[in-house]
C-alpha cells in the first residue's frame, strides 16, 4: 500500500472512533425519581428530564410562580412516569412557555425538593394545524 492510502485509512479510523465516543455520551431522558436517586448517589452532572407542565381540570397551566425581579421562576412539571416536581429556572419565563406541549429540563437536584434547571427546551404546538376552510361565495 502507498503511504497516502495508509494515511487515509488512519484518518477514517480516527473519525470512526470520534463518532462512536460521541454516540456513547449522548444523553437519555430520565424521570424525576431516577434523577433524584442519581443526585443522592453523588452524580452532579446535568440530567435531561422530559414531561409536561402541570395543568388543572380546566386545562390551564398551574404552578408557575415568577420571582419578584422577574428574572427567575418556578413551575410544576409532570414527567412521563407521572411524578410531579417543582423546577426552578434562573432566567425569565420563555415566550409561549404556557403553550408548550412538552418540556425538557436539563439540570440537577440542588436539594431533595427542588430540581434546578440550567436549560429548558420546549416543543410548542404546531402552527400548521388543520382548520376548517369554508368556501367563499363568488
Amino acid at each position: 500500500m502507498k503511504r497516502g492510502h495508509i494515511l487515509g485509512l488512519g484518518i477514517i479510523a480516527v473519525a470512526i472512533v470520534i463518532i462512536i465516543t460521541s454516540i456513547g455520551d449522548a444523553s437519555t431522558y430520565e424521570s424525576f425519581s431516577t434523577a433524584k436517586t442519581m443526585a443522592l448517589n453523588g452524580k452532579t452532572e446535568a440530567i435531561h428530564v422530559v414531561g409536561q407542565l402541570k395543568k388543572g381540570q380546566n386545562g390551564e397551566v398551574e404552578g408557575i410562580e415568577v420571582g419578584e425581579d422577574k428574572t427567575s421562576f418556578t413551575f410544576v412539571m409532570v414527567d412521563n412516569d407521572g411524578t410531579e416536581q417543582q423546577v426552578y429556572y434562573n432566567e425569565p419565563v420563555p415566550a409561549d412557555f404556557k403553550r408548550s406541549e412538552q418540556v425538557v429540563v436539563i439540570g440537577t437536584y440542588k436539594s431533595k425538593e427542588m430540581f434546578v434547571a440550567e436549560k429548558i427546551l420546549m416543543k410548542c404546538p404546531s402552527k400548521y394545524q388543520e382548520t376548517d376552510v369554508k368556501p367563499s361565495a363568488s
